[in-house]
């Protein structure tokens, strides 16, 4: 190549990349790398996870309008609430005991700053976009569903009698079956919202429809307990919308009709949901009865529950220190062990009372703020992705410490980022948004 080529060649490269820079799509297409490397990460690869807030941080630096934007992220109101608990866990450093702890959990935790930052300050993604990201998160979810329920269906025998027992298929990826059930549950309710929007292709709206009912159908077939009952409680609140809010008397019947008929046909015609019944019912017995419960996780997770309560008492406003709630609640568990063994002592396993035994009322408030503040501007309370994201979490969030553990972290923090960070954003840029919008 001539010299005099090369030399001209060179100032064309840099001159494209400035025009992407002072355009925005630099920023925007960074941020739907960030999206999607956090999509297929929570599916299938936990490095892409850890990848995914670094690539939307410089994503965010890399907006032209940046000192501009910066005001306009400090007044978002759905900033500050994660921004506060990290805040609390910077604080718990002046009392806790756990300093190793408390230094993984510095670093484990930062999303909650920088989440809400890149989603914040980015350049927004366009409709199309956004609604590119929730596809993959919806057919991604339906066909690791279709793998996992092929799994189960070579030896449906064995698989039931692991029901039984109390024992899970997690998805063929790994995650873990309460996860994964709660990730099936939100995809099924993403999924059917999306497939009536314009925005989508006849091909995709198909691939869509086929995704929620294969998410369904797994739900019941694998008997995922805490994903179905956050489901069903999520479909009450929509027949009771339907009813008392906007008056489609016919979609609420048919909604009240579904709540009573969808669990009683699951439990008579799967096994897998009859088997997970009456264990369900053997399990809470054992702990009423005061028998053995080192094999039952309910009656495990009601010890926990006992013993966390007596730790939330001793320490009512800041908790023990996040670092410190693991090493509080095994000293509790030596002064009464419900006949547990050491390695059947489990956590809390109830988000709302780690927060209290972590946090104290403090804890439990900003948490509150978090997960519900949002439902109190208007726009987020209308938007049908972010109230069924936040209802689902919420009552899933009764049965487990979902943030405890970090894929439940990353699909908490990476959805709160993505659908109310960035819809507050565009109310406040947009005050009526188009239903697209909302996705």
């Amino acid at each position: 190549m001539p010299a005099s080529s090369r030399l001209s060649a060179a100032p064309t490269s840099l001159a494209v990349w400035q025009e992407w820079w002072r355009s925005g799509r630099l920023s925007q297409h960074l941020l739907l790398l960030a999206c999607v490397a956090g999509v297929v990460g929570l599916l299938a690869s936990r490095a892409l996870v850890a990848l995914a807030p670094v690539t939307g941080v410089v994503a965010a630096l890399a907006n032209p309008g940046l000192r501009r934007q910066l005001p306009r992220w400090l007044r978002l109101r759905t900033v500050w609430a994660p921004a506060g608990l990290y805040a609390l866990l910077l604080l718990s450093g002046l009392y806790t005991h756990e300093w190793p702890v408390w230094r993984h959990e510095l670093f484990r935790q930062l999303p909650w700053l920088g989440v809400p930052l890149l989603f914040g300050l980015a350049v927004p993604l366009t409709e199309r976009q956004r609604f590119g990201v929730g596809s993959l998160f919806v057919v991604g979810l339906a066909l690791i569903g279709a793998a996992t329920l092929g799994q189960y269906l070579r030896d449906p025998a064995a698989a039931n009698e692991a029901i039984r027992l109390g024992h899970n298929l997690p998805s063929v990826t790994r995650i873990f079956h309460i996860h994964f059930g709660l990730m099936l549950a939100l995809a099924a309710f993403f999924g059917f919202r999306m497939v009536r929007q314009p925005l989508a292709p006849r091909w995709l709206r198909v691939a869509l429809g086929l995704s929620v009912v294969v998410c369904v159908a797994v739900l019941h077939i694998l008997a995922y307990r805490t994903g179905l009952i956050a489901a069903y409680v999520v479909l009450s609140v929509e027949a009771l919308l339907a009813l008392l809010v906007r008056r489609r008397y016919w979609l609420g019947a048919a909604l009240l009709l579904g709540l009573a008929l969808g669990p009683w046909v699951a439990y008579r015609t799967l096994g897998s949901v009859y088997e997970r019944v009456h264990a369900t019912f053997y399990d809470l017995e054992q702990f009423e009865l005061g028998h053995d419960i080192n094999d039952f996780s309910l009656s495990r997770r009601l010890a926990a529950w006992q013993t966390a309560s007596v730790i939330a008492r001793r320490h009512p406003v800041l908790g023990v220190g996040p670092a410190d709630a693991y090493a509080a609640m095994m000293h509790q568990y030596d002064w009464r062990d419900y006949g547990l063994r050491p390695e059947n002592r489990v956590m809390i396993h109830n988000q709302y009372l780690h927060q209290l035994v972590s946090g104290g009322a403090v804890g439990l408030a900003l948490w509150l703020l978090v997960l519900f503040g949002p439902l109190v501007q208007p726009a987020l309370r209308r938007n049908p992705y972010v109230y069924r994201f936040l209802l689902l979490q919420a009552v899933a969030m009764l049965a487990d410490s979902l943030l405890q553990l970090q894929i439940s972290f990353n699909l908490f923090v990476f959805l709160y980022g993505f659908l109310i960070v960035a819809a507050e954003r565009r109310a406040k840029q947009s005050p009526k948004p188009s239903p697209a919008q909302m996705v």
